[in-house]
């Protein structure tokens, strides 16, 4: 089967035909979203309505789990399945948390053009949002999600700066990302469990053969270069990658499930009202391998 599509952002973001994905998915069908998933990295299916469990089993369809930071540390959580990210606003008891609460200042980090986990030596592959509260519309900005086409964003390099770059390797640490915004109130454990690890700066698309650039907040450094010649270029690619023409910006409806490929995106969140309650549910698919065993 082929899954209808409506173009949102020509070669980036579409929209899907209605699928009720709380009910099980035959194996076509999981196909064809992952085939329009491989032609459009962002892929949104409106008027969902799903558990948490429901979304667990959906994503998993995609491959194994991931279990992010916030899910790995000790104590109570709002949410009972781990594989679930708790993308919220809200406390243990639902309450939305002070503006100094530790937890959203950590959080605030994802307001920075990112990709998911690429501090992890394996990374992620697929991003799952489902939309179950939303803020009303207000003068702080209504929550929206970006996302940057980081295809396109390398076919419009020049070649001599291809060439380049297509064999470089940065070094990804989440904590350089949250000391970008001030936040730094991190114990050593906690330090210790997530060392930095190398990616490629560029990656080829394992079906399409297409480039892509991999850049993130995460991204420190480039291996083997002065530190301060590294973040330069990393400084100028994130600059040319997050052109108003690459741009996707989703605004929220209830019930949205957004779909995205951190292998060919990077994306950040929007400012909203942090007075009302905010609430997306996460699921994060996992790659099988370093970004450092794949041909440049």
């Amino acid at each position: 089967m082929s899954l209808e599509t409506r173009e949102l952002h020509p070669g980036l973001a579409a929209e899907a035909g209605f699928l009720d994905l709380s009910q099980p998915l035959d194996p076509d069908t999981i196909a064809a979203i992952q085939t329009a998933i491989d032609a459009y990295p962002v892929l949104v299916f409106r008027s969902q309505s799903l558990t948490d469990a429901q979304l667990r089993d959906f994503a998993a369809r995609f491959g194994p789990l991931e279990i992010g930071r916030s899910a790995a540390r000790p104590g109570r959580r709002r949410l009972a399945i781990p594989q679930i990210g708790d993308i919220s606003n809200l406390d243990v008891d639902n309450k939305v948390r002070a503006l100094d609460d530790r937890r959203r200042l950590d959080g605030l980090g994802n307001r920075l053009w990112h990709t998911d986990a690429s501090y992890m030596p394996v990374p992620v592959v697929l991003g799952m949002l489902h939309a179950v509260t939303l803020p009303p519309a207000s003068p702080f900005g209504n929550g929206e999600t970006e996302f940057a086409d980081m295809r396109a964003a390398y076919d419009a390099l020049p070649a001599e700066t291809k060439a380049a770059i297509d064999p470089l390797i940065a070094e990804h640490d989440v904590f350089w990302s949250r000391a970008q915004i001030g936040f730094t109130d991190f114990p050593q454990p906690e330090r210790d469990q997530y060392p930095p690890s190398p990616q490629r700066l560029v990656r080829r698309h394992p079906v399409t053969g297409q480039k892509s650039l991999y850049l993130s907040a995460h991204a420190s450094h480039i291996k083997g270069w002065p530190i301060a010649d590294g973040r330069l270029l990393l400084v100028d690619l994130n600059a040319h990658a997050t052109q108003t023409r690459f741009i996707y910006s989703h605004t929220w409806r209830l019930g949205d499930l957004v779909i995205w490929d951190n292998r060919w995106t990077m994306h950040r969140g929007r400012p909203h009202d942090e007075h009302k309650p905010r609430d997306l549910r996460r699921a994060t698919t996992l790659d099988t391998g370093s970004t450092l065993n794949e041909a440049a």
